[in-house]
């Protein structure tokens, strides 16, 4: 159960229901190029304030799925979405797809843009992307925030040796990528009343991607969480399902501040399966940022 935790840590995918609703609030730096390394890294950029929230998305995605956190949102503060390069509309012309790779592609992002008091929010593997992204700009970043991610943190992940099992998984995908992706999602990501048209989205989404990079982006089992999470010094927020249990006792023990918020009824893309709730709880999460 825990290789398999594992793995849907790192599957992560979302559904857009809707197009933006707001175009007319994108500000005129959305149309500066921001690169890393040569590789162009596709953005949006919405609304003006001193507090930026930056959006990055999971395994599959792209920036699009947080349509309604952008229209939400970017009336109060400004708001960035980015394809992580291999995903929607960014650049592919590299060989590595690692943590850090995707955290230095968020650092980018943060300074050649000139953002401030920065809150980075990552769904499911975006999470580690974000932590070591808080890593590597510390000064930028004032919160860390995590989609449906750190479910089971526990200090022996940080020492064990690499996972048999999951390494069989890595084959199996390599093998026949649509037809083992998609049955991960079907059969553990969707709650039993996840909508019809996010199901259908989100699976022909999966089927539809790069296998090559999305496999890459894998494979990278370099992050020591707690450790990370330590050194950022930061505050981690969660926002959460409860389709699969969220164990926090290995932040506990560890020493590793922390606040959940939980999500009913919903699979592994509460932003957009339940919008409204999780928008709401995104909005405390940020003011409790602001206190500190």
């Amino acid at each position: 159960m825990k290789n398999l935790c594992i793995l849907l840590a790192c599957l992560a995918t979302a559904a857009l229901l809707q197009a933006c609703k707001h175009p007319s609030k994108q500000t005129a730096s959305a149309s500066l190029k921001v690169q890393n390394k040569g590789v162009n890294i596709a953005y949006t950029d919405t609304g003006k304030s001193d507090t930026t929230l930056l959006f990055v998305h999971g395994w599959c995605i792209n920036k699009s799925y947080f349509t309604n956190q952008v229209s939400y949102f970017g009336k109060r503060y400004r708001v960035i979405t980015m394809d992580l390069p291999g995903y929607g509309q960014s650049g592919k012309n590299r060989a590595s797809w690692t943590v850090n790779d995707f955290a230095q592609d968020v650092a980018a992002v943060i300074t050649q843009l000139n953002l401030k008091n920065v809150i980075l929010i990552g769904h499911s593997m975006a999470g580690a992307i974000v932590v070591q992204a808080k890593l590597d700009v510390p000064d930028k970043v004032i919160g860390i925030v995590g989609i449906d991610n750190f479910k089971d943190y526990s200090a022996a992940q940080d020492t064990a040796k690499p996972d048999p099992e999951f390494a069989k998984i890595i084959t199996l995908l390599k093998g026949n990528f649509k037809t083992v992706a998609t049955s991960f999602f079907e059969q553990y990501l969707f709650y039993k009343t996840t909508d019809t048209l996010i199901r259908k989205r989100i699976l022909k989404d999966v089927a539809s991607t790069d296998s090559t990079i999305a496999i890459a982006s894998m494979e990278d089992n370099s992050f020591k969480t707690g450790p990370k999470l330590k050194a950022a010094h930061t505050k981690l927020y969660l926002i959460n399902s409860d389709y699969f249990p969220n164990d926090t006792a290995g932040f506990v023990k560890a020493g590793i501040p922390y606040q959940l918020f939980v999500i009913h009824a919903t699979g592994h893309f509460p932003m957009v399966e339940k919008p409204t709730e999780f928008n709401a709880l995104l909005q405390k999460t940020i003011n409790d940022i602001g206190k500190h």
